[in-house]
């Protein structure tokens, strides 16, 4: 498993908390930046998906 998948989901989870407690709050600049953290944690998810997708392409070629 690739570290920027790992790093990817603690980013989404991060995101979440901050999000959630920006809307039970209503502090909308803490509820924007965990929106923010948490679409940034999804591409970086699939960008560890996608180097684990090559790595297996290339152990199969």
């Amino acid at each position: 498993m690739d570290k920027d998948r790992i790093k990817g989901v603690a980013n989404q989870v991060k995101g979440t908390v901050k999000e959630t407690a920006g809307k039970v709050t209503g502090d909308h600049g803490l509820e924007a930046e965990g929106n923010v953290q948490k679409n940034v944690g999804k591409v970086q998810e699939n960008v560890g998906q996608a180097k684990d997708k090559l790595r297996d392409a290339v152990k199969d070629a």
